[in-house]
C-alpha cells in the first residue's frame, strides 16, 4: 500500500494512557476527531497512579468531569510534612482516583465525542514529509498503513515516536535508588476510618496517605482496597542481605519487599498477599530517571506525557504535567488543521510546556534528595523543616506543587492574572473548550468571531481573555492591547462594535 492508498487521519495519537486519551477528548471538543492507536487489546486495569494533583484538577472540573475541587489542608514535601490548612492563598488541589478509573472516565467521554481508539494496533515506525505522515501500524488483521496529517507521541517513556522523530531525551540517572511496591495485608492490623492511620499490634501506629523517612530509607502505605494495603519501600544501594543486588530479570516478591520495609522501619512488619480480586501490584524499580525531552516538536510530530518527561514520582506531579501537555496541545492542533492558527501557535507548545517539565525535574529530584538517608540529609531536612514554618514559603512550595508558579509567557499583557490558569468560569462556555472573553462591565465593544463574549460581574478584571486550556492570554481594561491578543491568540476576525 502506498501513501496516497493509505486511509487518513488528520491527527494520530499513539497510546491510550490517560494523556492519550485526554488530548483526544480535547481535540474532540474542539472539533476534530482523532485516531488513537493502543498496542494492548484492552485497557489494563493495572494500579499506576493513585490521584492527580495539581491546577489540572481545575481543568477537568471545567470539563465536568471532576466535582469542584477544594484547597488541601495538608501535603507532604520530599517526604517532610507540609502543613496546609488555613493558608491564605493555598493553590493546591488533589483528585483521588486512581489511574484505571481515570482511563475509563476519559475513553467515554472520548467515545461521546466520536472518538476513534484502536486497540491492539500497534505503531511500528513511521515517515513523515512536508504535508504529513505516514504510519506503518500492526493489528489483529495483520500489518497497513496510516496516513495522518500530524501525528502525537502519548506511548510513554521508552517511546517509539520520540525515537523515531530524533528528539533526544537529555538528563540524569540515579542508579542507586530501589524502590520496591506491592498489594498486600498487614495481619491483625486495625485501618482506623476517618484518620488516616493504622494500628498494627506489637508494631505501633502507622500514618497512610505520606511519605516517611528513616535514617535507613523511606517507605509509604495506603489503603487499595477493602482489607488492601499498597506498600512502598525505597532504599538507596538496593542491596539485600549477603550482597545481592537484584536486577529487572528478577520477579519481585512480597518476601522482599518485607525484607526492604524491615530495614527502612528497623523492624519487621508482617505482610501477607493481598486478597479479593486484582490485578495486585507487585514492582520493583531500579533507579531513577529524571529526563526532558530536548524538544517537543520534530515537523509534523509532536510527545506529550511520559514520552516527553520522566521523574521521581515523589509528590505525584505526573498526571497534572501530562494531562496539562495534552490540554495546551490539543487547541493548537485544532486551530491548525481548522486553518485559522496565527503564525508560530503550534511552536508554544514546546515554548510553554518544556519548562513546566523542566520545572517538575527539579522540584520530584529535590523531593528524592530530602527522602535519602543519611545525616547530611537530616540536617538539611532540620532546615528545610524551619524554612516551612513561613506561611510564604509554604505557600510558595504548595504553588511549586500544584505546577502555578511558572506562567505561560503573554507579550503585551502584565497583568497578574496573564499566563496564569483560571479556575472560576462560566460552567458551560468552559466544558465546551472554547475561547472566552470575560467581560466585567456588559459594554465590551471588542469582539472576534472565534471567542465568545460572556458577561461575568464577578470577574477578577474589566475584562479577561481566557484560552481553551483555561489559562488567561490577556487581562485588563480594553484598548488595542486587547485587540493585539486576540488576533495573536486566534487569528483575524476582530470587531469593534460601535
Amino acid at each position: 500500500m502506498t501513501a496516497a492508498d493509505a486511509a487518513t487521519a488528520d491527527v494520530v495519537i499513539a497510546g491510550a494512557g490517560p494523556n492519550g486519551l485526554m488530548l483526544a477528548c480535547e481535540l474532540g471538543l474542539a472539533g476534530v476527531r482523532p485516531v488513537v492507536l493502543e498496542r494492548l487489546p484492552a485497557r489494563s486495569g493495572r494500579p499506576k497512579a493513585n490521584g492527580i494533583v495539581g491546577q489540572v484538577v481545575g481543568l477537568l472540573h471545567q470539563r465536568g468531569l471532576a466535582a469542584e475541587p477544594v484547597p488541601v489542608p495538608a501535603f507532604v514535601f520530599g517526604a517532610m510534612p507540609l502543613d496546609l490548612a488555613g493558608l491564605d492563598g493555598n493553590p493546591l488541589r488533589a483528585l483521588p482516583v486512581r489511574q484505571p478509573v481515570l482511563e475509563e472516565l476519559f475513553e467515554r467521554r472520548a467515545g461521546e465525542l466520536g472518538v476513534e481508539i484502536r486497540r491492539g494496533h500497534e505503531l511500528t515506525g513511521f515517515e513523515q514529509d512536508a504535508d504529513g505522515v505516514t504510519l506503518a501500524v500492526t493489528g489483529p488483521e495483520g500489518p497497513g498503513e496510516l496516513r495522518t496529517r500530524y501525528l502525537v507521541g502519548c506511548d510513554g517513556a521508552h517511546s517509539l515516536v520520540r525515537k523515531r522523530a530524533g528528539i533526544g531525551f537529555p538528563g540524569v540517572s540515579a542508579p542507586d535508588v530501589v524502590s520496591r511496591t506491592a498489594h498486600v495485608t498487614v495481619p491483625g492490623a486495625v485501618v482506623r476510618p476517618g484518620a488516616a492511620e493504622m494500628e498494627v499490634p506489637g508494631h505501633g501506629t502507622f500514618v497512610l496517605y505520606t511519605w516517611h523517612r528513616t535514617e535507613r530509607g523511606a517507605y509509604a502505605m495506603l489503603p487499595a482496597g477493602p482489607g488492601v494495603l499498597s506498600v512502598t519501600a525505597m532504599e538507596w544501594g538496593g542491596e539485600i542481605p549477603g550482597g545481592e543486588v537484584l536486577g529487572d530479570e528478577a520477579p519481585m516478591t512480597i518476601g522482599e519487599l518485607r525484607a526492604s520495609l524491615a530495614r527502612v522501619l528497623g523492624a519487621d512488619l508482617p505482610l501477607a498477599p493481598p486478597t479479593g480480586e486484582g490485578p495486585h501490584l507487585l514492582r520493583r524499580l531500579n533507579g531513577r530517571e529524571t529526563r526532558v525531552a530536548d524538544r517537543y516538536r520534530a515537523g509534523r510530530v509532536f510527545v506529550a506525557g511520559d514520552a516527553a518527561h520522566v521523574h521521581s514520582a515523589m509528590g505525584a506531579p505526573g498526571l497534572n504535567l501530562g494531562l496539562q501537555d495534552a490540554a495546551n496541545l490539543a487547541w493548537k492542533l485544532a486551530a491548525e488543521l481548522q486553518g485559522w492558527a496565527p503564525e508560530g501557535l503550534l511552536d508554544t507548545y514546546d515554548a510553554e510546556r518544556r519548562p513546566a517539565a523542566e520545572r517538575v525535574a527539579v522540584h520530584s529530584s529535590a523531593q528524592l534528595a530530602l527522602a535519602a538517608p543519611g545525616p547530611d540529609v537530616t540536617a538539611l531536612r532540620t532546615l528545610f523543616a524551619e524554612l516551612l514554618g513561613d506561611d510564604a514559603n509554604r505557600r510558595r512550595v504548595a504553588a511549586l506543587m500544584a505546577g502555578s508558579d511558572l506562567p505561560y509567557p503573554t507579550p503585551g499583557s502584565g497583568h497578574p492574572l496573564a499566563g496564569r490558569f483560571l479556575a472560576d468560569l462560566p460552567a458551560e462556555p468552559a466544558s465546551r473548550a472554547r475561547p472566552l472573553l470575560l467581560d466585567r462591565t456588559g459594554e465590551l465593544r471588542v469582539r472576534h468571531e472565534r471567542v465568545e463574549t460572556v458577561t461575568v460581574p464577578s470577574c477578577p478584571a474589566e475584562a479577561v481573555l481566557v484560552r481553551p486550556d483555561g489559562y488567561v492570554a490577556w487581562a485588563g481594561t480594553p484598548d488595542e492591547t486587547l485587540t493585539q491578543a486576540l488576533e495573536t491568540w486566534f487569528g483575524k476576525g476582530v470587531e469593534v462594535a460601535a
